[in-house]
C-alpha cells in the first residue's frame, strides 16, 4: 500500500467516525420540557372557531356555535373562516396564522377550539413564532392535523387539548361523552382515565410529559423546532387513520432513527381507523409493539383518534401512567378537580339523537389523508 493510499485510507477512517459520532449525538440529543396550563373558562368566556387547516362550510361552523352557546360560552368565528383557497384549505397559510394570531392576541379570548383538521398546518411552522404562543396562553383544542400546533404548544412552554373539534359537536350536537368531557375539561374538571386490557399492552408505570398525537403529522417536524419529541422524559402518543402497515412501518422506523423511544418513558397507542394489517403482524399495535424497547411500558387501545370516540388529553402535560395484567389508568399531574372517568362506558355510548355517530363517519370521515382526494363535508349533506 502507498502513502497515498493509506492517507485516503486514514482519511475515511476518520471521517466515518465523525459522522457516526455527530450521528449518535443528534439521535440522543434531548431538551427539558415544561408546560404552563392556561386558564380553566368560566361561564361567559369567548371561544374562538378557527380553520387552520382545511376549509369547513359555514352551516358546521354555525352549529358548533350554538354547541359552544349551549355550554355557556360565547363563539366567536376568525375573520378567515369563511376562505376556501384551492378548493380545500380556509384560506392561504398567512390567512389561517393570522386568524390564529388574532385569538391569541384577544385578551377576552379564552380558548381557541379548531373547526377541523384535514391537512396544511405544517405550513404554519415557520410562520407563527413561539413567543407568541408563550406570550398568550389559552387551550388550543383539536386533534388530526392540528397535531402540528399541538406539538408547537408544547415547545412554547403551553398546554393543549388533543380532543374533539366543531365539526364533530356540530354531529352529535355536544351530547355525546367525547364533547362532554371536553366542556368539563375546559371548566376545570380533570379527568384521571381507567382503561380496559388490551392483549398488546406491557405492564409498567410510568412519568413524563405527554407530547404526539397523529402519526403522519408529527414525523415531517422531527428534529425541527417544534418537535416535541425531544423532549428527555416523555409520554409518546400515537394515533393514526387510513394509513397502510407499510407506512406506519415506515414513520414509526422515522421514530427509531430519530432517537425518539430512547427519550420515551412510556408509550400510549390509541386508535388505528382504517388502517390495513399486513407485513405479517395481526394488528397495528404488535407492529409497533416491536420497536419500543424492553422495559417501556405501553398502554395500547385508549380511545383517542379518528374513531366514534375521541377523549381528551392534555398535551404537555405531565402524564402519570400505570399498565397492569387487570387494566391501565393515566392521570394528568396538573390543578383542578379529578374525576375519574371509566373509557370503556364512554365507548359503550357513541350514539346521540338515535342515530350513530358510526352512520355519520362511514359518510363524512375526517380523514388526513396524504393524497388529499377525500375531501371531508362535514355534516353538510
Amino acid at each position: 500500500m502507498n502513502r497515498f493510499s493509506l492517507f485516503c485510507g486514514l482519511a475515511a477512517l476518520i471521517l466515518a467516525t465523525s459522522c457516526s459520532h455527530k450521528f449518535s449525538e443528534n439521535m440522543h440529543r434531548s431538551i427539558s420540557l415544561s408546560c404552563t396550563a392556561p386558564d380553566f373558562l368560566k361561564p361567559g368566556d369567548r371561544v374562538a372557531l378557527l380553520s387552520p387547516s382545511y376549509y369547513t362550510p359555514m352551516e358546521n361552523v354555525e352549529a358548533a356555535s350554538e354547541v359552544l352557546r349551549g355550554w355557556g360560552f360565547e363563539p366567536v368565528i376568525g375573520p378567515h373562516v369563511g376562505n376556501v383557497h384551492r378548493g380545500q384549505y380556509a384560506g392561504k397559510p398567512k390567512a389561517r396564522v393570522s386568524d390564529l394570531e388574532w385569538a391569541l392576541q384577544d385578551t377576552t379570548i379564552k380558548a381557541i377550539l379548531c373547526n377541523r383538521g384535514g391537512y396544511g398546518t405544517i405550513r404554519l411552522v415557520n410562520l407563527l413564532p413561539p413567543e407568541d404562543l408563550s406570550a398568550h396562553p389559552k387551550w388550543l383544542i383539536g386533534y388530526s392535523d392540528i397535531t402540528t400546533l399541538h406539538e408547537m404548544e408544547t415547545r412554547a412552554g403551553v398546554m393543549s387539548i388533543h380532543g374533539t373539534m366543531g365539526t364533530h359537536l356540530a354531529q352529535t350536537r355536544g351530547n355525546d361523552p367525547s364533547s362532554t368531557l371536553l366542556r368539563d375539561l375546559l371548566l376545570g374538571n380533570i379527568p384521571a382515565y381507567e382503561i380496559p386490557v388490551h392483549p398488546e399492552n406491557r405492564p409498567g408505570q410510568a412519568s413524563g410529559i405527554l407530547v404526539g398525537g397523529n402519526l403522519c403529522t408529527f414525523t415531517p417536524i422531527l428534529g425541527s423546532g417544534a418537535d416535541a419529541t425531544l423532549g428527555d422524559d416523555i409520554i409518546l402518543f400515537i394515533e393514526e387513520v387510513g394509513e397502510d402497515m407499510s407506512h406506519i412501518d415506515r414513520l414509526i422506523n422515522m421514530l427509531v432513527i430519530n432517537g425518539v423511544f430512547d427519550r420515551c418513558k412510556g408509550v400510549i397507542l390509541g386508535e388505528f381507523t382504517d388502517c390495513k394489517t399486513n407485513l405479517g403482524f395481526g394488528s397495528v399495535e404488535e407492529m409497533i409493539c416491536s420497536y419500543i424497547p424492553k422495559g417501556i411500558p405501553v398502554l395500547c387501545g385508549f380511545p383517542a383518534g379518528h374513531d366514534d370516540v375521541n377523549l381528551p388529553l392534555v398535551m404537555g402535560a405531565p402524564v402519570t401512567m400505570e399498565v397492569t395484567e387487570v387494566g391501565s389508568t393515566l392521570a394528568f399531574n396538573i390543578p383542578g378537580s379529578q374525576v375519574s372517568v371509566r373509557a370503556e362506558e364512554a365507548v359503550a355510548t357513541p350514539s346521540q339523537g338515535g342515530r350513530s355517530i358510526t352512520q355519520d363517519k362511514k359518510q363524512n370521515r375526517l380523514v388526513r389523508n396524504i393524497d388529499f382526494q377525500k375531501h371531508f363535508q362535514g355534516i353538510r349533506r
